[in-house]
């Protein structure tokens, strides 16, 4: 009993001696440069936006936040090297859609759980899709083309960048939604479906705002709505496809992730400076001309937009019967 005592005693005198070392590391953080990942390629909006975002929190945090591309596995090589990172806010992930597509389409991917092993930081941004249609397709409104889709079922092609892409989902959602029979053509990207729609070789698809307007401006295709539930500053005369489909809000995001176990100081620093960053308006205005929206939001916004993508892409996928590619 006396051992057991003084080998109490003991722990209870050392324990504040380590406290004191761990608050001034986390006090002293950042003191040196963060690593950003991303699961896209570099050149693309998701890159564009992702350096955006960096270089305006590298000025809130006063140190860099170097962005690493690591693509591959439909971000899964991203998001996994983060969740088995060190979890002391020196490497975060620019997470996106595909963490809540990714579980019920490819569950052999990791991290299979992502808010088990992924802590939310906060929003980034939401990037809406035009649904638009080559010329010859006689509709000029969502209710039009439902209703050409409706007196030729099984005749209107339907194009996207992928098997399981956020505008893919987009799609099946829209032809649940509406109970339209429409044949989905998947491409290796967007730009070649954008081809094929501009020659009439598919008859419509849901794309980045940013790689539609031109083919829309140069009336090579026709706008008919837009996926999410807000018109986009872009082309504010187009309607959202709520406006016909009640409800219906469709969107890429993305949000900053760290891994599990990283300390509550260091992400609520991480938290703040995000949240500056999409409130900044120089940020925003830029994100703007791109197309899509600052989404101004918290680690506990980012966590109910995770779950409630991860439901809703979860049973579309299921009870479509989706498979990849």
């Amino acid at each position: 009993m006396i051992l057991n005592r003084r080998s109490a005693l003991g722990l209870l005198l050392a324990a504040p001696a380590v406290a004191p070392g761990v608050a001034r590391a986390q006090d002293s953080w950042p003191s040196r440069p963060i690593v950003l990942v991303s699961g896209y390629a570099p050149g693309g909006l998701t890159d564009v936006m992702t350096r955006l975002i960096a270089a305006r929190m590298s000025r809130e945090l006063g140190q860099p936040i170097v962005v690493e591309n690591r693509p591959g596995g439909a971000t899964a090589v991203a998001s996994t090297a983060v969740a088995q990172a060190r979890p002391d806010g020196y490497m975060l992930l620019m997470g996106a859609s595909s963490l809540a597509i990714n579980p019920a389409l490819q569950p052999s991917l990791t991290p299979k759980e992502p808010l088990r092993e992924l802590v939310p930081v906060g929003m980034g941004y939401r990037s809406a899709f035009v649904l638009h249609v080559h010329p010859d397709v006689p509709a000029r409104s969502t209710a039009e083309f439902i209703a050409h889709a409706k007196a030729n079922p099984g005749k209107v092609n339907f194009g996207s960048s992928g098997t399981g892409a956020v505008n893919h989902l987009c799609l099946e959602l829209f032809r649940n939604r509406a109970g339209i029979d429409v044949v989905h053509i998947p491409y290796r990207g967007g730009a070649p479906a954008l081809i094929d729609l501009q020659a009439g070789r598919i008859q419509a698809m849901f794309a980045a705002a940013l790689e539609a307007i031109p083919a829309i401006r140069d009336n090579r295709t026709r706008a008919l709505a837009v996926s999410s539930a807000a018109r986009l500053p872009l082309l504010p005369e187009v309607p959202p496809v709520a406006e016909t489909l009640p409800g219906f809000d469709a969107v890429f995001w993305q949000g900053m992730f760290a891994p599990v176990g990283t300390p509550e100081p260091v992400l609520a620093r991480l938290s703040a400076a995000l949240r500056a960053t999409t409130e900044d308006a120089e940020v925003r205005g830029r994100m703007a001309a791109q197309g899509v929206a600052a989404e101004t939001g918290d680690a506990a916004k980012l966590r109910q937009v995770l779950v409630e993508d991860t439901e809703m892409w979860g049973r579309l996928i299921r009870e479509a019967n989706i498979r990849p590619e």
